[in-house]
């Protein structure tokens, strides 16, 4: 349950977690159990050897800055383009170039709010540590690669792309309407905010 609360998952094709998962899966009823007194609820994926967990209550939600929601929003999108319109088997990967245009397509309009390359490595190491993606870091960010794993679709639950285009045009609306101030810091718990689990 530990590795479970600080990392959201167990992937056990990872050769350090093997022995977990096998552990964690011969014990299943009495993890689910253990999950469900904290309110989490467990997804069991033998195909692909994962065990995640989900927040079912806004206690384990983080708060994340703005920067931190849209890149998160993109890693999504380019994960769900990938796997539903050409057909690519999860993970997905893209160099940190990609994402960086991703970005700056998208949210345009957000150009101001945009991680700066610092920045960015921050989010992904962040990304990584919740076990949503592997990133590998290069000393040119750009050419730093990063595999977005499946684990990240449970974790931000659009129903589709209709559901992620209403979220990311929520963001765009704002940003036309009013400067958006943005000063928290990941992961500390507010009243305000974008949240994720």
């Amino acid at each position: 349950m530990r590795r479970l609360m600080a990392h959201g998952s167990i992937l056990g094709w990872e050769p350090a977690q093997t022995d977990l998962y096998h552990w964690s899966y011969q014990n299943r009823p009495m993890i689910d159990d253990l999950a469900a007194l904290l309110d989490l609820k467990i997804y069991w994926e033998h195909q692909d050897r994962t065990v995640q967990a989900i927040p079912q209550s806004s206690a384990f939600l983080m708060r994340l800055k703005l920067d931190a929601t849209l890149v998160l929003l993109t890693l999504w999108y380019e994960f769900d383009t990938a796997v539903r319109d050409r057909g690519e088997p999860p993970p997905v990967r893209i160099t940190a170039q990609q994402l960086n245009d991703s970005l700056a397509t998208t949210f345009e309009p957000l150009r101001k709010q945009l991680p700066s390359p610092t920045r960015l490595r921050e989010i992904l190491s962040l990304a990584q540590r919740k076990q949503l993606i592997h990133f590998t870091a290069d000393a040119a960010l750009e050419k730093s690669t990063i595999e977005i794993l499946p684990t990240l679709k449970r974790i931000i639950p659009f129903q589709g792309i209709e559901d992620w285009n209403k979220n990311a045009d929520r963001y765009l609306s704002a940003a036309k309407e009013a400067p958006i101030v943005d000063t928290e810091a990941d992961g500390e718990p507010t009243d305000e905010g974008n949240s994720t689990p």
